[in-house]
């Protein structure tokens, strides 16, 4: 079909009435193609798309019968007619099983030809439109398919449980880690899933489809879907309006906030550890203050000066500690300046014993130097490092007994600059042991009841060693000694 106009094929061996029909035909504004036999015909057919065709019943090589179940292979959607002039009732019955539209007698009049094509114009436009809406159709389908399989993979894709049940609570959306978060091996589309819903979510969910009004508000709730608090989610509950703005169902989003509500417990034992830590010195320094300012007690210059010092030594540790925090809050954020340059351990050692030397002749204590690499440099803050040699050395001098020794040895791996701190001190119990690297743990027995210290200074060496990609370990035996084995990258 061309601009409106029917496209119709003329398949007849005889000349003259092959050529008439078809100068009748464009004169009454069809585009006419002809074909004198069978075998012209279906070539053309195969060339080129018609909305009708003529086909005579009788031809020489082949019969008009064979040439519409070909045809037919060829355009399925074009609407055929049989023409003869030998007519039998036999004929027409199997042209029609075949797929002719019509049976055309000859001779024809130019009247009936023309009514016969009118209407069979009429039905391949018929068919043409239910092409059409098939295809449509189907596009949508299609369309819809695809949309649901898009759907189906962001739902999937998403870390958080997604559920969503109709009004009467079935279940009509899923993903996988739902069925993980609530333990279950299978889920089906249609399932009544409250039942397997922990109570509080359940309870949301009937407030949506109970009420009688639409709700627009969403509402949330924190279950432990697995005991110990190994599993924590935040539940949230919103509607799923229609198209009418009705009520059509329910989502609820289940987020795992297990590793957050272990952080909220750390912070608050943080804090209370802060605060106990705090709170004993400060006490201390407030009962020295008033027993001065107590006229009434009568104390002399000797216990004044001796209560002003006890507050100074307690103030100065409330000093450090507070220092000791803030150096810990600025690791947690990554937030001090660090200035990586490439450093010489053996130098930042020689830097660090220097500075202690008074504590370390105090005390008696003997440091032992075995240097077996002379591949001494890696890349790391100058200032960091210094901090965690002042940090171990200094537990080596304090936890040491007199007259003792540190011992430090250094070498290297292919890939570490491995640093060996030893003492001969009071060592440690496993239970002390284990808990080495807390805030604030000190091991407390009867030989360390009058060392001082805040209990941060091996949490700060911890983080620092874990910022260059490195570990630290520790070995240790009860009135032996410790070893501190720290592994910094070369790279």
């Amino acid at each position: 079909m061309e601009d409106g106009k029917p496209h119709i094929l003329i398949i007849d061996d005889e000349r003259g009435l092959r050529l008439g029909t078809k100068r009748l035909l464009e004169s009454e504004g069809y585009i006419a193609e002809t074909a004198e036999n069978g075998t012209d015909g279906l070539a053309l057919a195969r060339q080129q798309e018609f909305d009708l065709a003529l086909i005579d019943l009788k031809m020489p090589d082949m019969d008009g019968i064979e040439v519409l179940k070909e045809f037919k292979k060829i355009q399925p959607n074009t609407v055929c007619f049989i023409a003869t002039a030998f007519a039998s009732y036999e004929t027409a019955i199997e042209s029609t099983k075949l797929g002719a539209y019509s049976y055309i007698p000859k001779p024809f009049t130019p009247e009936e030809l023309l009514q016969q094509l009118e209407r069979g114009y009429e039905r391949r436009l018929l068919i043409l439109e239910a092409e059409q809406l098939k295809k449509e159709r189907e596009e949508r389908m299609l369309e819809v398919a695809y949309e649901k399989s898009r759907l189906r993979t962001i739902i999937n894709s998403i870390n958080e449980a997604v559920l969503v049940v109709n009004k009467t609570g079935e279940l009509v959306l899923f993903n996988s880690a739902a069925m993980n978060f609530l333990g279950l091996n299978e889920l089906f589309i249609g399932d009544v899933i409250l039942d397997l819903l922990p109570k509080q979510i359940t309870d949301i969910i009937n407030q949506f489809i109970s009420s009688k009004e639409y709700i627009s508000s969403s509402f949330s709730t924190q279950v432990e879907l697995k005991p110990d608090k190994e599993l924590i989610v935040e539940a949230t509950c919103s509607a799923v309006p229609d198209a009418s703005g009705s009520l059509a169902g329910v989502v609820t989003v289940l987020k795992n906030i297990t590793e957050m509500k272990k952080v909220e417990e750390i912070k608050s034992q943080f804090v209370s550890m802060v605060a106990h830590e705090l709170k004993a010195p400060m006490a201390a320094v407030i009962g020295f203050i008033r027993l001065i300012l107590d006229e009434s007690v009568g104390v002399t210059k000797e216990q004044e000066k001796d209560y002003l010092n006890r507050s100074f030594t307690r103030l100065n540790g409330l000093l450090a500690m507070v220092n000791d925090l803030l150096d810990i809050s600025r690791m947690e954020l990554k937030r001090q300046q660090r200035e990586i340059k490439e450093i010489d351990i053996v130098d930042s050692l020689k830097s660090t014993i220097d500075f202690m030397e008074f504590e370390l002749k105090k005390k008696g204590i003997t440091v032992n130097q075995n240097i077996q690499t002379t591949e001494t440099k890696i890349k790391a803050d100058q200032n960091e490092i210094i901090r965690l040699l002042t940090n171990i050395i200094s537990n080596g001098v304090k936890y040491n007994k007199e007259n003792g020794a540190i011992n430090i040895d250094l070498n290297r791996t292919k890939n570490h600059l491995v640093l060996k701190i030893s003492d001969t001190g009071i060592g440690m119990k496993p239970e002390e042991k284990a808990k080495l690297f807390q805030e604030f743990f000190r091991a407390k027995n009867e030989k360390t009841r009058n060392i001082s210290g805040t209990g941060l200074g091996l949490s700060i060496v911890k983080r620092i060693v874990e910022s260059y990609n490195g570990k630290i370990k520790v070995e240790s035996e009860y009135g032996v000694g410790t070893t501190f084995l720290i592994y910094l990258p070369v790279e």
